[in-house]
């Protein structure tokens, strides 16, 4: 009897939809133009196409993780996004990184849960 897929598990896919909810409200935000986004991105001195393409990518992982075979894929992606997010707090703009470090370690257990295994070689 074969085991189940970590992908149909029931906590995996909860974890996945919080994800790609919070991802979805982060990047609706900032595609938005809401007023403290702009500012943010503003004091971030990296223009607003920077909060275009942060948008952008916070939805585009939000699908990946919704999408049975691109939780992988959503997980590292996320993951990333939130390293990134983390040194963004630590190092710019100050605040509590606190958020970015929760989601990053959701993000890394998803992807690890999920990650690609090779099938077993059979012997000759």
């Amino acid at each position: 009897m074969s085991r189940p897929s970590p992908a149909s598990s029931p906590l995996i896919w909860m974890l996945r939809i919080v994800l790609a909810v919070a991802l979805i409200a982060a990047g609706a935000s900032k595609l938005a133009g809401l007023p403290f986004q702009v500012e943010l991105f503003e004091r971030l001195g990296f223009g607003q196409w920077f909060r275009y393409f942060t948008g952008a990518t916070e939805l585009a992982t939000a699908a990946l993780l919704l999408v049975p075979r691109g939780g992988f894929f959503g997980g590292v992606l996320l993951l990333a996004t939130m390293l990134c997010a983390i040194a963004v707090h630590v190092f710019f703009i100050g605040g509590s990184p606190v958020p970015a470090l929760v989601l990053g370690a959701l993000a890394a257990f998803v992807a690890w849960r999920l990650r690609p295994t090779r099938a077993p070689v059979a012997a000759a």
